[in-house]
């Protein structure tokens, strides 16, 4: 699950209470079609969409120069219905892209294997450049890497709940504990902000949903040429593979579930959100623990109380003076919930710190700083987000339910709890009248093997929805733990263990077991002040948000 794309750093900042308010009254968006697993008509227009799409299959060419794609990937266009209750009603195009089977060393190719990141949000279509890293040199070898922008995201019809100029360039002020005025202002942002999304995207509001995703996917799955669907999905893209596997479990061949949502319908969106508090927290200590480790390096602390000490000075004095003139605790938390996610970014983020407690706040302000460039890719993403999750399931609409909840966890979840919940807040006002119901996942028959991944630290995704993903998924579903580890996505080059486990199932079918744990990967080492290019990274795949 998304929740929020980290990687996009503070250009996902809060949404600035000032720009959030459109400047025409939204007209009430329809309301959505269908409930549960949708209507007859939704099932049988995406049967219909499929065998149309298997006839017509799809047209790969040179990648357009937007994709910023080079040879040997290239790209399609796949058309869906808007609205799968009506097949030959208006169309959208969505944008796929493919790496053909290398068949190195003799590799018999399997077919095709689709790739989503999450978010909801987030685009895969960058996914086929893996083809060329050496850890995926025998999954890139039998089968074509297939990446593609769902619904909303990218060049597929996208979506958008606000001009992207408007979106705040920093700083944010954000008070780590808000007051009863400032949140009013939020609930009035998001309420402007739902406006927005109706008044921008009209009738095509209701349709951003993840029953939709899952369509989509089954149409892609036929315009491949693909009887069976081998997936593999990360955070968000755990859940829409559930959902696939719930609704065409026959046409499933294998499926890779990476840190997953936790899938119980009572869950689905506004608990699962609340219970990503205390796990950023968790995720928050670990990485105050490790700065504390490493105290002879960042000389922010030589305990986790200390370090948090050390980031509250600079909170501070951001909220005095923004680091860079743009760099607010909007932006400051926004830029640290990302070492809550990855770590990755650990020694990055601490020598950022450290820098600035020295006096040089230019390291902290490079880290944080929303990029202009990718303001149109960071509000297409939110807005993507916010009616996907918005549109799946009903949300509290009395904003005392939120406020009662929230400050339930906030004692002892203050790092990302308010955020958190001001970011999701435009659902309790969403302009989509009948909400679905999110489908029930229950150990669907027919479902072939399928593995599930998790680490488990993760705070994006609690472990416990790894645990209740399997039982939901059957006997058939193989979970291996990353044990003691927590960052977001494990899958494809962090972890060694793991990944022989996933290229084994991706190239056999089998598992090692119903459960296996797999050792944590190395933490990232320290980098000096004065050697920051020591932190070189491995290659993983693209983001999972």
């Amino acid at each position: 699950m998304r929740t929020r794309l980290a990687r996009h750093g503070a250009a996902v900042a809060a949404l600035s209470l000032a720009l959030c308010t459109p400047t025409a009254r939204a007209a009430p968006a329809p309301d959505a079609a269908g409930a549960g697993a949708g209507t007859e008509a939704e099932s049988a227009g995406a049967a219909l969409a499929a065998r149309r799409a298997a006839t017509a299959g799809l047209d790969f060419r040179a990648c357009p120069g937007v994709e910023g794609l080079p040879a040997p990937v290239r790209c399609a266009t796949l058309r869906v219905p808007l609205d799968y209750a009506r097949p030959d009603g208006p169309q959208i195009s969505l944008t796929v892209s493919r790496v053909a089977a290398t068949r190195a060393r003799g590799a018999v190719r399997q077919g095709a294997l689709v790739h989503n990141p999450g978010g909801p949000g987030a685009s895969g279509m960058s996914f086929p450049l893996v083809a060329g890293l050496p850890a995926w040199e025998r999954i890139a070898a039998a089968y074509d890497l297939v990446g593609y922008a769902p619904r909303g995201v990218g060049r597929s019809a996208p979506l958008s709940c606000q001009d992207p100029s408007a979106r705040a360039t920093g700083p944010t002020q954000e008070p780590a504990d808000p007051s009863p005025a400032y949140k009013e202002q939020r609930v009035e942002a998001a309420r402007a902000y739902a406006r927005g999304c109706a008044l921008r995207a009209g009738a095509a509001l209701p349709y951003y949903s993840t029953l939709n995703n899952a369509r989509d996917l089954h149409v892609l799955r036929a315009a491949l040429g693909e009887r069976k669907l081998t997936f593999m999905g990360a955070s968000y893209g755990t859940y829409l593979g559930a959902v696939y596997a719930a609704l065409h479990p026959g046409h499933v061949r294998r499926m890779v579930l990476d840190s997953a949502v936790d899938p119980d319908p009572r869950r689905i969106w506004y608990r699962n959100n609340l219970a990503q508090a205390p796990g950023f927290e968790r995720r928050w200590y670990d990485f105050r623990a490790w700065a504390a480790r490493h105290h002879g390096t960042y000389r922010l602390g030589a305990t986790p109380a200390a370090v948090q000490a050390s980031y509250e000075r600079v909170r501070d004095a951001v909220a005095r003076t923004p680091a860079g003139g743009r760099v607010g605790t909007g932006e400051l938390r926004a830029a640290y919930l990302q070492a809550a996610y990855y770590d990755d970014v650990w020694p990055e983020r601490a020598s950022a710190l450290a820098a600035f407690l020295r006096g040089d706040p230019a390291e902290l302000a490079a880290q944080a700083a929303p990029d202009p460039a990718a303001a149109a890719a960071a509000e297409n993403a939110t807005a993507v987000y916010t009616a996907v999750l918005c549109n799946d399931a009903p949300w509290p609409a009395d904003w005392g339910t939120w406020d009662r909840d929230n400050t339930e966890l906030a004692r002892t979840a203050p790092f990302e709890t308010w955020a958190n919940a001001f970011l999701n807040l435009p659902c309790a006002s969403w302009p989509v009248t009948r909400r679905q119901r999110p489908v029930a996942v229950e150990r669907p028959a027919l479902l072939p093997r399928t593995l599930v991944v998790a680490a488990e630290r993760d705070g994006a995704t609690p472990y416990a929805g790894a645990l209740e993903l399997q039982r939901r998924l059957g006997a058939g579903a193989a979970l291996v733990t990353e044990a003691g580890a927590g960052s977001h996505g494990v899958v494809g080059g962090r972890n060694d263990c793991v990944d022989r486990h996933v290229e084994r199932y991706l190239l056999t079918g089998a598992t090692s077991g119903w459960r296996v744990t797999c050792a944590p990967h190395p933490e990232p080492a320290p980098v000096s002040l004065d050697d920051r290019a020591a932190g070189a990274r491995r290659a993983l795949l693209p983001p999972v948000v």
